[in-house]
């Protein structure tokens, strides 16, 4: 609940889904109603941009969230290169150790 509140925790990537299935849902409805009333006011070319906007505004609104998703994605990937940089700096460094000195042969 404390990263709630001090915003380390976003809820936009789940918000953002549900806009994604409002702008379907909306591309659907807006789609079928220009099929259907759009040809009596704008023609007998209504029905066609009517079933391009079903085939191709769902597609047109999941480009525009994942755009956006991308962002969060950045965010998240930078924090865990901080979390993991704050770790090594954290842990000692290793001890060195000489390497083993090799006898030389006697003639």
């Amino acid at each position: 609940m404390n990263d709630f509140f001090s915003f380390r925790t976003m809820i936009t990537p789940i918000i953002i889904q549900i806009i994604f299935w409002i702008g379907v849902v909306l591309c659907i409805i807006f789609g079928i109603g220009y099929m259907l009333i759009g040809s009596q006011y704008y023609g007998s070319a209504a029905p066609v941009w009517g079933l391009l906007m079903i085939i191709f505004g769902p597609l047109v609104v999941r480009i525009y969230c994942e755009i956006l998703i991308i962002f969060f994605r950045i965010n998240e990937t930078l924090t865990e290169i901080k979390h993991t940089l704050e770790e090594r700096r954290v842990a000692p460094p290793p001890a060195y150790t000489a390497p083993p000195v090799q006898p030389t042969p006697q003639e």
